[in-house]
């Protein structure tokens, strides 16, 4: 009878052994792997100065949620008089989490590419200590903005609904502080931000954008706004809309970096889903209206309506739906 617990040919080797031997090719690749780092590629950062944390980004976002929105996000419970208690608390939390993320993204740049000191330190409390004090005021304008959205939507059944679940406030709310720290010179922190939430939502605002109160973004996936456009008051856009830049050449990242490339779009603007609206020079005009799937390029006087001809549609039945088909 046969041994099962014997191996039935010696050069049958087992799983260790096979592991083993691949085990002790290791330290060779892991020598390549650390001398291609000290090559120093733009795809490595492998130095003494420190670099802001993608994971922390996220936990300042989720706790300014708390604090923009009290009571809606919050693990606890909020109620009017534990209130002062878990802003208080919340606000300090913030303080110590944002102004460390501040600080190393201004050391950051200054180490990284020889700039002129920037006092980074007290600079970074100073920046942090300002966007606290002007949340109060973004509030206000998501508010406003959360308002717009109830007003323009008759699927939304209350502002509850709209804040806890409407992809397109939590885009803004991001983008109303990266705007805010981007606006004082704050490197790398604001488009992490921002670019967290394109993630979250799949709209895509550059935090240097400029956009004012009672903006919407119905539905909301695929939306791009880049990073010179304006938008005015009342303006509400639609899945897949991109206001964004002609198309570069080669090597336009030194040549346009800094100037405007991107449109203008004045109060009470309407434009529908999949509209490309293009070029810095591009100013859609106040009350306009720019329909689905339209393709911009030139600007638009006020009170327009700019509409693509309904295409012909042809309709088939019977055994002509087999012709329909055919090569």
């Amino acid at each position: 009878m046969a041994d099962h617990g014997q191996r039935k040919d010696s050069n049958c080797l087992t799983e260790e052994e096979i592991l083993a031997g691949y085990r002790k090719k290791l330290p060779q690749v892991t020598k390549k792997i650390i001398d291609s780092c000290n090559e120093r590629k733009c795809n490595s950062h492998v130095d003494f100065e420190p670099i802001p944390s993608k994971e922390s980004v996220v936990n300042i976002i989720n706790k300014l949620m708390e604090i923009i929105f009290p009571g809606y996000f919050n693990p606890e419970k909020i109620d009017p008089v534990n209130l002062s208690y878990y802003i208080g608390q919340g606000v300090t939390e913030l303080f110590m989490m944002l102004s460390e993320q501040v600080i190393s993204s201004i050391r950051h740049d200054c180490i990284r590419y020889n700039l002129t000191c920037r006092e980074c330190i007290d600079s970074g409390y100073d920046i942090t200590l300002k966007v606290l004090d002007n949340i109060p005021a973004i509030r206000d304008t998501l508010e406003e903005d959360v308002k717009a959205a109830y007003e323009g939507d008759p699927a939304s059944r209350s502002y509850d609904e709209i804040i806890f679940s409407y992809p397109g406030i939590y885009a803004i709310t991001v983008y109303r502080v990266a705007n805010l720290l981007y606006k004082n010179e704050v490197p790398l922190l604001p488009r992490i931000m921002t670019e967290h939430a394109h993630g979250q939502t799949g709209i895509d605002i550059h935090p240097g954008a400029e956009i004012a109160e009672r903006f919407v973004i119905d539905h909301g996936t695929g939306v791009v706004i880049g990073e010179t456009t304006t938008i005015g008051k009342d303006v509400r856009i639609y899945q897949g809309v991109t206001l964004g830049a002609l198309s570069l050449p080669r090597g336009a990242g030194d040549k346009y970096r800094g100037r405007k490339r991107h449109p203008d779009i004045e109060d009470e603007v309407i434009i529908y889903s999949g509209a490309t609206i293009l070029g810095g020079s591009t100013t859609i005009g106040a009350r306009s209206v720019i329909g689905g799937n339209v393709w911009l390029t030139e600007s638009v006087p006020p009170d327009t309506q700019v509409l693509i001809e309904t295409p012909q549609l042809i309709y088939r039945q019977g055994s002509d739906k087999k012709d329909s088909h055919s090569g």
